[in-house]
Parts: structure tokens; C-alpha cells; sequence
């Protein structure tokens, strides 16, 4: 007798389950993005230029090493902090200064932002800066047509001539 009532109670109890899991795969309704929208993503990783040059050993720098420290070259590990700027339609809509990781900032730079923008053709001026003089390195400006629900990588890769659409 305890065996019929315990099949019924697993099949009540998987039945409720069963309808927990149909009502929250269905409610509430979530959309990623607002009917009409693209977006466009700044996301790289990317080292700045050495905040100064590298230059020789004098002879008595070398002498002071140790035989399996001595280098031809002496360069500074700290690096330049990378500026970006995202112009849309004229305007400035991301502006960004990203420090070098690392305890002795030698590290690579890392630029991640997220920005919804309306579907539809759009001028897009990306600039970013990795050195320490003035002026930007690198400039791209092109016009996209973008089409809604569709997601725009800018990124910055040096082998393929700096800044990407992807």
C-alpha cells in the first residue's frame, strides 16, 4: 500500500516541477536589446608604447652586473597609458584612459565599453593613443551601416593595421 502512494507523490512532485520549469522558460519575457537598436563594443587588450627609450650599458653598469645579467641594452619597463575616443555622428560618445596593469605598469592596457546606439547608417571616428607624444598614433573613421540586434567589435590588432570593425 505504501508503494502506490509513494509513485504518486514523485509523480505529483515531478509534475510540479515540471510545471516550474515551463512557466519561468516563458515568464517574463527578457530582450537583449530594444527593438530598433545595434551596439557597438570597444573591447581590446593592448600594450602602450615604453615611456622611454631604450639605451646602452656604460662599461662601468656592466661591470657592476652579474656575468649572466649583462645585456647590451638597458630599457624601462613602465609603459604609456593608452587613450581611446569614440566619435559617433560628430559627437564624442566614449572617451577612455586606460592605465598599464602590472606593479611596475608594464603591463597591457585593457578597454572594454558596451553602447547602445540606434540601427542605421552612422560616421565612426575611432582614435587611440599608445605613445607619450602628442596627437593621436592611430585614427580610422569609416561609415557603417549597422542593422538592428547586430553587434559592432571595435578592436586593436597591429598585424592587421591597427584599428578593426569586426
Amino acid at each position: 500500500m505504501t508503494t502506490w502512494r509513494a509513485w504518486l507523490g514523485q509523480a505529483v512532485l515531478y509534475g510540479l516541477f515540471a510545471l516550474f520549469i515551463g512557466v519561468f522558460s516563458r515568464w517574463p519575457a527578457w530582450q537583449a536589446l530594444p527593438p530598433g537598436e545595434a551596439v557597438l563594443k570597444v573591447s581590446f587588450i593592448h600594450h602602450g608604447q615604453r615611456i622611454a627609450p631604450c639605451r646602452p650599458y656604460t662599461q662601468e653598469e656592466l661591470a657592476r652586473l652579474a656575468p649572466n645579467m649583462r645585456t647590451p641594452l638597458k630599457c624601462e619597463r613602465e609603459r604609456a597609458p593608452v587613450q581611446v575616443e569614440v566619435d559617433l555622428d560628430g559627437a564624442t560618445v566614449f572617451r577612455h584612459v586606460a592605465q598599464p596593469s602590472g606593479l611596475s605598469r608594464d603591463g597591457a592596457s585593457s578597454v572594454y565599453h558596451r553602447l547602445n546606439v540606434a540601427a542605421g547608417e552612422h560616421r565612426l571616428v575611432v582614435r587611440l593613443k599608445d605613445g607619450t607624444g602628442t596627437g593621436f598614433d592611430h585614427v580610422r573613421e569609416t561609415t557603417v551601416r549597422l542593422q538592428a540586434a547586430q553587434v559592432l567589435v571595435i578592436d586593436f590588432d597591429p598585424q592587421k593595421g591597427g584599428i578593426t570593425f569586426s
